[in-house]
């Protein structure tokens, strides 16, 4: 079906789709070229197919979603790609969206930051089967990313996001909150999380941090503006790409994250949970995006007895280990350690309530906090001395 690829209120190219893969499978008339999305360029005078198909398709629910095949059997679609021409690929984190060429939309009355929209879809994806018949798919839920199970929800006017934990310990929502009371406690730029419960399972729920007049553009899709030379490492490679586009102040803002994310023992703080905020209006750079997404840290999916500070334990983005990471921070100077003295009991009262993480692990992962801050500080001194 022909559809037309637009941002806001502005049509950006003419494109067609397959119906039974959902891919872009041909491109027409360019309206707009410096509102395609970050990353997709112009070659010869055409848009890269292949560049833009990429990114239509990563808008879709990972097939590593826990939950979603079960929910592809109920909503009868072979692959989680169908949903997003459901939806009209609107999202709750930038201001892209296609319409069918043959009808008339306005960006006014359908997106998701001024109008409501079904739940169905994010109750599905919970497990939970729809009694009322007809499924209504005009959902953010089918343009979410990420391998834990999640929803959104409009609570008091707030778009907010409901995330999961996964097997054993369902630990992924406390740790969200050790996050936040880190970056708190640090005057880190971040979104808070709280918990909550639903089914007698824990969840985190935030806030939507981009509104009708921003947009997230994760860092892979900043990374793409440019080639990245052989000699290059993608640490520098990604400080070159934000130079390039003329985004301020991002070494500052990763020296943040690659030391919180150390303390937390993060192990996937990929190129799509971090990046930087764009005004969707005039597209000026705001600068870095606010820290979210830390849940999968505090060796959330170590056994109880391999749980220790001493490890050296897993990283992400730049770096294979912390140990290796945390030496791409350029400045601690920021840095008060002394703020956290405590963290490790406040992180006590955050899992006391849990059923899935007994007393014998509660103890090891508030032992392995503390630990971890003091092993921070010992490394700042070092680089000091």
């Amino acid at each position: 079906m022909n559809y037309v690829l637009s941002h806001r209120e502005h049509p950006v190219l003419d494109i067609k789709i397959d119906e039974v893969t959902g891919a872009i499978i041909e491109l027409g008339e360019l309206y707009a070229p410096a509102r395609l999305p970050i990353g997709v360029s112009i070659k010869n005078g055409k848009v890269d197919r292949a560049i833009l198909n990429n990114w239509w398709l990563d808008r879709s629910i990972p097939s590593t979603r826990f939950g979603l095949r079960e929910a592809l059997q109920t909503l009868q679609l072979s692959n989680a790609q169908l949903l997003l021409t459901k939806c009209y690929g609107l999202s709750l984190s930038d201001q892209y969206w296609i319409y069918p060429k043959k009808l008339t939309l306005r960006w006014e009355d359908i997106n998701f930051f001024d109008n409501t929209f079904s739940e169905d879809i994010g109750k599905i994806l919970f497990g939970e089967v729809s009694n009322k018949g007809e499924i209504c798919f005009v959902s953010p839920d089918n343009t979410s990313d990420g391998w834990l199970k999640k929803k959104w929800i409009i609570s008091d006017g707030k778009r907010q996001l409901i995330k999961g934990g996964s097997n054993p310990a369902q630990q992924e929502p406390y740790n969200e909150v050790l996050a936040s009371a880190v970056m708190r406690r640090l005057g880190i730029p971040h979104i808070s999380y709280k918990l909550t419960m639903i089914n007698e399972l824990p969840y985190s729920i935030c806030d939507d941090f981009i509104t009708r007049d921003t947009e997230l553009v994760p860092a892979w899709r900043i990374t793409q503006i440019q080639k990245k030379k052989g000699n290059t490492s993608q640490y520098q490679h990604y400080l070159s790409c934000c130079e390039y586009l003329g985004i301020l102040d991002i070494s500052n803002s990763l020296d943040q994250m690659l030391t919180v994310d150390y303390i937390i023992v993060n192990e996937d703080r990929h190129f799509n949970n971090f990046g930087v905020i764009r005004n969707a209006n005039t597209l000026e750079w705001i600068g870095a995006a606010p820290i979210f997404d830390s849940g999968t840290s505090v060796w959330y999916n170590k056994f109880t007895h391999m749980i220790s500070h001493m490890a050296k334990h897993p990283s992400k983005p730049f770096r294979s280990k912390h140990s290796e990471q945390i030496k791409l921070v350029k400045s601690f100077k920021w840095l008060d350690i002394e703020a956290l003295s405590g963290i490790d009991e406040e992180f006590r009262e955050i899992i006391s309530g849990s059923i899935f993480i007994d007393e014998a692990r509660c103890d090891r992962l508030c032992i392995g906090i503390r630990n971890r801050v003091k092993q921070l500080e010992q490394y700042v001194r070092s680089t000091v001395n």
